[in-house]
């Protein structure tokens, strides 16, 4: 565990303020004093895999940190009481101004990341999306801008994020 991990991170029971807040290496904390527990689950995130008429992929730079100027794909945390399917189409939406019109799921893939001092975990949920009209699009939201590349042409080396390493990986595999 690195010192951005919550087990370091935090150290009083947000219940009852005890300082023998204790970090059970799994995924909680239970308070020595009032016996609560306080579980560090993962939160949803989606991803939109997007290609062009060209079969090229859409791909996004990231405007903040974590890591600001890494390439991306468009996607975004899931709002409480929001389905997946629905943002991953707001989404793109804020970041891009385009409309998907149909998609799928791919996959799931686990992130982690650290913003603000604090180790945070995701679980990314990977749509392919198509799009019938990019006339509209342009950088909007969390993007600085995008472009569209042959898969073939996108390097690992150039993402930020874990978790979009493994869907370029696995969208590579599953193009062979």
């Amino acid at each position: 565990m690195n010192e951005f991990h919550p087990s370091k991170v935090f150290k009083f029971c947000p219940y009852c303020g005890a300082a023998n807040f204790l970090w059970n290496s799994v995924n909680a904390f239970a308070c020595q004093s009032c016996k609560q527990k306080f579980y560090i689950n993962m939160a949803a995130a989606v991803v939109a895999v997007i290609y062009n008429d060209n079969n090229e992929l859409l791909l996004t730079r990231r405007k903040h940190n974590p890591f600001a100027g890494f390439l991306d794909l468009p996607g975004g945390f899931v709002n409480l009481h929001e389905t997946a399917e629905n943002a991953v189409i707001r989404e793109v939406k804020e970041e891009l101004n385009i409309n998907i019109s149909e998609y799928r799921f791919v996959a799931t893939f686990p992130n982690e990341y650290v913003f603000g001092g604090i180790q945070y975990f995701t679980e990314d949920i990977v749509f392919l999306c198509k799009i019938d009209d990019f006339s509209n699009i342009s950088a909007n939201d969390d993007i600085s801008s995008y472009e569209f590349r042959p898969l073939d042409k996108v390097y690992i080396d150039e993402i930020g994020l874990n978790s979009i390493k493994n869907v370029i990986k696995h969208l590579k595999e599953q193009n062979k």
